[in-house]
């Protein structure tokens, strides 16, 4: 892994995950919204790549200085423009209403398994996966309890991911890379693995590693080092930085560019 001064060419944009990575202690400072602005305000594409929910990212969109969110680990992306909110999903509706009842059985084992876990708060406003709280709204749980989560998804051929808040199920062949890639394709007319140049992401937690090992531009805030050892795609560079403050580093670093 690199120094992050170390990157010199300019980019373009700028996907990046949101909790622990724009936000410290489940907060969005004024610094790194104030540096969404400022990044945004210079000409830089900005995407969210979060495993927040739908209702989340339509706020976002709609809200948020940014060019588009992909939300649920990447079961769609939403882009507000032109007063016109527009929404691409990985899987037709009845496909994902069959997958519901399926992580709904997922749901009742866990928590047969695990009763300290919990739903996440934000379950009700999810179209796509199921989040299992294991330490944002309830006490952390030993990492043994959380590979548990994970295996009781894959016991049912579901994909799981470990956030640094949530353990995410779905059903379905997608994740947050296969999104970047549909987005990318879809809104610049472009494949994304020849545009890696003027690109970068920058993420905090194992459910960015697909991300990680993908972007030749690719940033973690200093939090990622509780996780770095797990990880087989690593980040290129790592921001001295937690959090917050890690993406204010690079956004400033990227904006002396």
């Amino acid at each position: 892994m690199k120094d992050y001064k170390e990157l010199k060419q300019p980019i373009k944009t700028i996907f990046t995950d949101i909790d622990d990575t724009l936000t410290t202690d489940g907060r969005l400072p004024s610094s790194s919204y104030e540096m969404l602005w400022k990044l945004f305000d210079a000409g830089f594409s900005i995407i969210p790549v979060t495993g927040r929910p739908a209702g989340w990212c339509e706020m976002i969109a709609r809200m948020w200085p940014v060019t588009a969110v992909i939300g649920e680990n990447g079961a769609f992306y939403f882009q507000y423009k032109d007063k016109q909110m527009k929404r691409v999903f990985a899987t037709a509706e009845d496909v994902r209403l069959e997958n519901q009842k399926k992580l709904k059985v997922i749901e009742e084992e866990v928590f047969k398994q695990i009763p300290n876990a919990g739903l996440a708060s934000d379950q009700f406003t999810r179209l796509f996966d199921l989040a299992i709280d294991f330490c944002e709204d309830v006490a952390p749980l030993p990492q043994s309890d959380i590979e548990k989560i994970v295996k009781t998804f894959t016991k049912y051929g579901a994909q799981a991911k470990v956030s640094s808040i949530h353990v995410n199920g779905w059903f379905g062949d997608y994740n947050k890379r296969s999104m970047c890639e549909i987005y990318y394709k879809n809104e610049f007319g472009k494949e994304l693995e020849s545009n890696m140049e003027s690109c970068a992401f920058v993420g905090d937690s194992p459910n960015d590693e697909p991300l990680f090992g993908f972007f030749q531009n690719s940033f973690a805030v200093g939090n990622i080092m509780n996780f770095v050892d797990q990880l087989k795609e690593k980040p290129k560079y790592i921001m001295p930085g937690h959090g917050a403050h890690g993406f204010v580093e690079l956004g400033n670093h990227l904006l002396s560019l």
